[in-house]
């Protein structure tokens, strides 16, 4: 979030409590959009803290760390999460992050493709180091979420 709101990257940065926000406007199909993101704390423990969060999302992007095979073993959870408390045809994308580490890799890009496609899911892998494919994947995202508001480039209200 850090990487595509701001363009900028903290090598240690620690774990939050609760949730972080941004907003970063940006130009889709010749269309300007505002983006307000939400960066929920993965962590188990601030999982109740986080649902509230859900509710009005439009689309929601699950992140692992390809480093920590524990991080993509949860995703289940968070998915199970999604289901119970977001709207039933929210936008859902699966992000590896820190494929600049790949010597420390323990979760294969295969993993995460059929992560992915088993759940109707876009797959990205990221760096927010090197800031790789960062951009892409909220371009992505939000041309995907955009598509069915415009009919004969008129804005059809979307809530």
């Amino acid at each position: 979030m850090l990487r595509f709101a701001d363009n900028f990257w903290i090598p240690n940065h620690l774990t939050r409590i609760g949730v972080d926000f941004k907003t970063k406007i940006i130009d889709v199909n010749e269309k300007r959009v505002k983006l307000q993101i939400w960066d929920v704390a993965g962590q188990e423990r601030f999982r109740s803290n986080s649902k509230p969060y859900y509710k009005n999302a439009k689309g929601i992007m699950f992140v692992y760390d390809i480093t920590d095979l524990e991080s993509f073993k949860e995703l289940n959870l968070w998915l199970n999460e999604i289901e119970k408390n977001a709207p039933k045809d929210v936008y859902k994308i699966l992000i590896g992050n820190k494929c600049d580490k790949e010597s420390e890799r323990k979760v294969t890009v295969e993993q995460g493709k059929e992560f992915a496609a088993k759940n109707g899911m876009k797959f990205f892998e990221t760096s927010a180091k090197e800031a790789t494919n960062a951009s892409d994947s909220f371009y992505t995202m939000t041309k995907d979420i955009i598509k069915p508001c415009f009919i004969s480039n008129a804005l059809i209200k979307y809530h």
